[in-house]
């Protein structure tokens, strides 16, 4: 069975911090944890979302953001990066974008959970590194992480390794998804491929639905803070 292994847990409640000379609510500040924490199916104990709009809920209970990209964006940013530095809830290490498909069923502790649709950067994470064009870097390189739905509740410990108990069939992985959606974006087959992946997350059904039809939504208040 493929199996990642858990670098950290991470979790945090939103806070105010300035932003173009005005104040925000965010919750992309994680710290690790040491011990066990239950999994509900929207959350971990101890942690929270500002923005419940594009945040957290039953398809986004866990933000998870592979290890092997740290080394990338320590060079790109600059500076030495601490677990939980893109918000994620797990930094994990061998089960990347390339690796992973959205469905895929893996056992967490006693919990279990299902890769439910890439991490779509946001400009949270401008606020947090003083970068305005971070966001659009993660969306261009890939390196987004993805997130989790629970299927199971259960109790989480840092300890606990992410065991590969069911591949979806569709095969449709992280990285392909996040091409159809920010670079081939009139790909309408392979739209409809991804619409055809029944655990894809009702957000992101809904977005390549609206595509179809015509309608592209944009992204500047994701990526840019923009009302």
């Amino acid at each position: 069975m493929q199996s990642g292994a858990i670098k950290s847990l991470n979790v945090g409640m939103p806070k105010q911090v300035p932003y173009l000379k005005k104040e925000i609510m965010t919750g992309i500040h994680k710290a690790p944890v040491h011990g066990p924490l239950y999994l509900s199916r929207i959350q971990l104990d101890g942690d929270g979302q500002a923005d419940l709009v594009h945040h957290g809920g039953a398809d986004k209970a866990v933000c998870v953001y592979p290890y092997e990209h740290y080394p990338y964006w320590e060079r790109e940013i600059g500076r030495e990066l601490s677990f939980g530095a893109f918000g994620e809830n797990l930094t994990i290490t061998g089960l990347t974008e390339e690796e992973v498909c959205i469905g895929d069923v893996f056992s967490l502790g006693g919990a279990t959970v299902q890769i439910s649709q890439p991490r779509q950067p946001c400009f949270k994470l401008s606020v947090k590194y003083g970068l305005p064009d971070l966001p659009q870097r993660v969306q261009e390189t890939g390196y987004t992480g993805y997130y989790f739905r629970v299927l199971e509740e259960g109790q989480v410990d840092p300890q606990d390794e992410l065991i590969l108990r069911e591949r979806h069939s569709a095969g449709r992985t992280v990285a392909y998804a996040n091409r159809i959606m920010h670079q081939d974006k009139d790909n309408r087959s392979g739209i409809e491929a991804l619409l055809a992946v029944d655990a894809l997350s009702a957000s992101w059904q809904a977005t390549l639905r609206k595509r179809l039809g015509g309608d592209e939504t944009s992204t500047a208040a994701r990526l840019n803070g923009e009302q």
